[in-house]
């Protein structure tokens, strides 16, 4: 599997292209009769939200809904039919896909631990997959992912929506257009309370892959797509110091910092749950040659000016990112094999850099992409 070695290499590739066109606005292709049919496999806690927001997507018929849990699916049938439409349910999803031939797409929102299986399980059958991030839980599953959507028919998109959210789309076009130099350090904290304590799967760390690729990953897919390579190296600290043993039989961090070196950049994540209500939050900041830049607010200063920073211009400002990145899967599956902005080479580079900390934080050591890119 070939991946970009430099931020030059990555910004001729076609998903560059992409990125640097910004995130589709509106589903331009779209005729009246065009219609796309959606089936939803998990609608928990991530799907359920997915699921309001596909239901606002011009042109997308929600047509099969399936679930382990009979009550979250019927719930979401419900949904579908309060937005006018019908939804079959399902508890297995192998006798939907068997059962209903006219799924287009499927829109995958299950435990993390289960991803690998299922992404590739639907890859096989034909249809276009929008499967939530992380691609799986370890290297040798990511690889089987990768080669299985090389071979499939259909589209897959990794829900990265982040990427999808206006500021951060303008931001990052502004980085791919040179606008703050050469890219020298990426600056992340993800501070806030504790997770929900209604998802179970959350607090194992053999089902969430534990908080960095779970949680942080977001922000170190950011990292990667404004570098625009993977990472050489990682090392971090981390552990559980406040929620020990809470909930009961807890074994994810509630706690790490996490350094990468890049070919020509470094970046530095940290990300807790120890934080009083806020009191810091979340941040995203890039420095470069000419200036720097904070990603959530799509404003960046000039190396030698002073404040105030200079804000972008952010087209579709009020848009959700959730909401922009269905809706660009909807457009991918209407053109056919678009490559989308968060592809399943970019999301390969994006979970295994995760991977690559979480390693090094339960080993005590240095560990480098040689080590999981195999």
């Amino acid at each position: 599997m070939k991946l970009p070695v430099t931020r030059r290499d990555f910004l001729k590739t076609p998903a560059a292209a992409a990125a640097m066109a910004g995130a589709p606005a509106l589903l331009r292709s779209q005729s009246p009769n065009d219609r796309v049919r959606v089936a939803f496999v998990g609608v928990g806690n991530r799907g359920a939200y997915l699921l309001d927001h596909m239901l606002k997507v011009p042109g997308v018929d929600v047509v099969a809904v399936c679930d382990i849990v009979g009550e979250r699916a019927q719930a979401a049938a419900d949904a579908v039919s309060k937005a006018g439409g019908k939804a079959a349910t399902f508890a297995d999803f192998r006798k939907m896909l068997d059962g209903r031939k006219d799924i287009d797409a499927v829109v995958l929102a299950t435990p993390d631990s289960t991803h690998k299986d299922l992404d590739i399980a639907i890859l096989e059958v034909g249809r276009h997959l929008y499967a939530e991030k992380p691609l799986a839980l370890t290297p040798e599953d990511c690889r089987m992912v990768v080669n299985a959507a090389k071979a499939a028919k259909g589209i897959m998109q990794v829900g990265f929506q982040l990427r999808f959210d206006p500021k951060i789309n303008a931001s990052e076009k502004f980085i791919h257009s040179g606008g703050i130099g050469k890219v020298l350090l990426c600056h992340g904290t993800r501070h806030g309370g504790d997770l929900p304590r209604n998802i179970p799967w959350y607090f194992d760390r053999t089902k969430c892959g534990d908080i960095i690729v779970d949680q942080g990953i977001h922000i170190l897919d950011l990292f990667t797509w404004a570098i625009g390579t993977h990472p050489l190296r990682a090392y971090g600290s981390g552990g559980t110091n406040l929620f020990i043993d809470d909930p009961p039989g807890r074994t994810v961090m509630d706690n790490y910092f996490v350094i990468f070196e890049y070919a020509e950049a470094r970046a530095n994540l940290s990300h807790h749950y120890l934080d009083p209500p806020g009191f810091s939050g979340h941040q995203v900041r890039v420095f470069g040659s000419e200036g720097a830049i904070d990603l959530y607010q799509a404003s960046w200063q000039p190396r030698e000016k002073k404040p105030p920073a200079i804000r972008l211009e952010v087209p579709d400002a009020d848009k959700d990112s959730t909401y922009m990145s269905l809706a660009a899967f909807i457009e991918n599956v209407r053109l056919q094999r678009r490559p989308p902005i968060n592809d399943v080479e970019s999301a390969m580079r994006s979970t295994l850099a995760p991977i690559m900390g979480t390693r090094s934080i339960y080993e005590k050591r240095i560990v480098t992409w040689e080590e999981v890119a195999g």
